[in-house]
């Protein structure tokens, strides 16, 4: 049995197909006419576009069109100046074409790749794949082709790509493993819109298995099996029927209000990258918007994106979801966020540094564009604004008082806001839990990062695999602080949502329900599975399983009780 991570949810049991790209390796050589070069890089570029646009009509055309969106998304990337710009300008100083697109192309991947947000760094795969597909054009190297695949397979890849993806027949293919790639990443969104079970980063895969070997993909709880005995493929065979029959009964919760089992409503939000990932929350049966990251605007371009830029973007969510609730962060950079044209000064710790909150208040000119052009979609819709990375009651205030001001000018100009619109804060450092009774009194809202705030109270860095056995929201002095927040929230009479990862699971919920969470702000996807979750629990049984779960000393006697527990 091997161990990974579940990308995609259920059960394949298939025959392994395994993928081995082809050698990419290049000799770098000085180029002399520079003109024809560049004119080779055009032309591969030209042919990738084409190809790349071929692919994302047979997406639409096979799975759907926000699928499409993601290949699509390709074409965007390299028609970036900033990135064609940067490979000419490489050829220009006498570098091959080939060298030109790894160099370029391997300092994005680079600075996404350092990012903490999921969603970020899921750009690096994009990166990569549009590395590897320019430089196989460039060195006239052949496509692998998994189109023609028996029925029952398993295809095992040491990193799944987009235009992989775009390739598969879904009849075929019965589940996916790979050693790289996250749950975020488009590949695994993809799988997910295919509903192929699919688990990633299982170390040293594709060193150990072999063509037709018979292998079991677990995408519930993110292991796999080579060649495993015949009860072991008798037990998943059943377990694969339970788990097609629960999908089926999670389509009766669509449509319907998140109530816990003894009726006791709460709102099941969704939390989205851009303006577009609306339409997702949507489709997908969201109640509203608990989390609407802003860095997408300032890290798709190569300037500073103006106001009235940032109102359209935000007006386009807000109209997407009509009456629903929007909630947008402000910006939160730094750490693992950078964005060059801004000049961010490198820092020893940048975790601990000038970022988020920091950063907007001691650059109050771009922080008051972004205030503006929220106030201003407030207009067409429900918006709230939030705050990240609050540390102090300082910063709150200050953040108030730039809002006023942007009210006045907005006023002065005879624009339209929502003279009543809500200020609230997430609350993910160890700082914001210690005073949540001092902050509650001060805003309109509170809502729990809990991926930061499991980092930030564990003094862990999740991405060191040294100290990642630490990193775990059930950690009983996360756990504490998680409650101490809510029970502030509900002191003071303000909503207390979650928008981090620890919102949509199974074994967390009963906790959350128990300690009075209002909002739960998940992944589209994960909707209708954690509305059904909730559906399962009444307060009082929630409750006293809080109270045995509270009274336990250890991260690993808390999972144990939770599992043992679980609806």
């Amino acid at each position: 049995m091997f161990k990974g991570i579940e990308a995609s949810r259920g059960i394949g049991i298939g025959n392994i197909c395994l993928v081995v790209e082809h050698d990419l390796s290049f000799e770098t050589r000085h180029i002399d006419d520079t003109e024809a070069e560049k004119a080779r890089l055009n032309s591969a570029i030209d042919r990738f576009k084409k190809k790349t646009a071929a692919m994302a009509e047979s997406v639409r055309k096979n799975i759907g069109s926000k699928e499409a969106a993601i290949i699509e998304g390709h074409l965007t990337m390299i028609s970036d100046p900033t990135m064609t710009g940067e490979m000419s300008k490489r050829i220009e100083k006498g570098q091959c074409a080939e060298a030109a697109v790894n160099a370029v192309c391997d300092m994005f991947i680079a600075m996404f790749g350092d990012m903490e947000d999921d969603m970020m760094k899921q750009r690096a795969s994009d990166v990569s794949d549009i590395k590897n597909s320019l430089l196989k054009l460039l060195l006239g190297v052949k496509d692998v082709d998994i189109s023609n695949v028996a029925p029952g397979t398993v295809i095992v890849v040491h990193e799944l790509t987009p235009s992989m993806v775009s390739q598969i027949v879904r009849e075929n293919v019965v589940g996916i493993i790979t050693e790289a790639g996250g749950t975020t990443s488009h590949s695994a969104i993809l799988a997910r819109a295919l509903e192929i079970p699919m688990v990633i980063s299982v170390p040293g895969i594709t060193d150990v298995v072999h063509d037709n070997e018979t292998a079991i993909v677990d995408g519930i709880e993110g292991t796999v099996y080579i060649n495993p005995p015949k009860q072991v493929i008798a037990q998943y065979a059943r377990k694969r029927e339970e788990f097609i029959k629960a999908q089926a009964e999670l389509k009766n919760f669509f449509g319907k209000k998140t109530l816990t089992a003894d009726g006791e409503e709460v709102e099941l939000f969704c939390n989205i990258v851009t303006p577009q990932d609306a339409k997702k929350a949507l489709e997908c049966d969201g109640e509203g918007i608990g989390l609407f990251r802003t860095e997408f605007l300032f890290m798709d371009g190569t300037q500073l994106p103006t106001e009235d830029e940032q109102f359209k973007a935000y007006k386009e969510a807000v109209e997407i979801m009509g009456d629903r609730t929007v909630i947008i962060r402000t910006l939160d950079i730094g750490g693992d966020k950078d964005i060059p044209y801004l000049g961010l000064e490198k820092e020893e710790n940048p975790f601990l540094g000038h970022r988020a909150i920091r950063y907007c208040l001691s650059n109050p000119d771009i922080y008051k564009m972004q205030l503006r052009g929220i106030l201003r979609a407030s207009a067409f819709g429900r918006v709230k604004i939030m705050i990240p990375m609050v540390t102090c009651l300082e910063e709150v205030r200050s953040v108030k008082a730039l809002v006023e001001e942007c009210k006045r000018e907005l006023k002065a100009k005879g624009e339209d806001f929502d003279e009543n619109i809500e200020l609230g804060c997430m609350v993910e450092t160890a700082a914001a839990s210690l005073i949540a009774d001092i902050l509650a009194k001060e805003v309109d809202f509170f809502s729990i990062g809990t991926n930061d705030l499991t980092q930030y109270t564990m003094s862990v860095d999740r991405e060191n695999a040294n100290v990642a056995y630490l990193y775990s929201t059930f950690q009983p002095a996360v756990l504490r602080s998680i409650k101490n927040i809510i029970e502030a929230g509900k002191k003071e009479g303000i909503p207390v949502g979650m928008c981090g990862e620890a919102a949509a699971n199974p074994l967390m919920i009963p906790l959350l329900i128990s300690f009075g969470l209002t909002e739960y702000s998940v992944n589209p996807g994960f909707v209708l599975s954690a509305r059904s979750i909730i559906s399962k629990w009444s307060k009082a049984d929630a409750d006293a399983l809080a109270n045995k779960a509270m009274a336990l000393a250890t991260e690993a006697e808390v999972v144990a009780l939770l599992k043992a527990e679980a609806k």
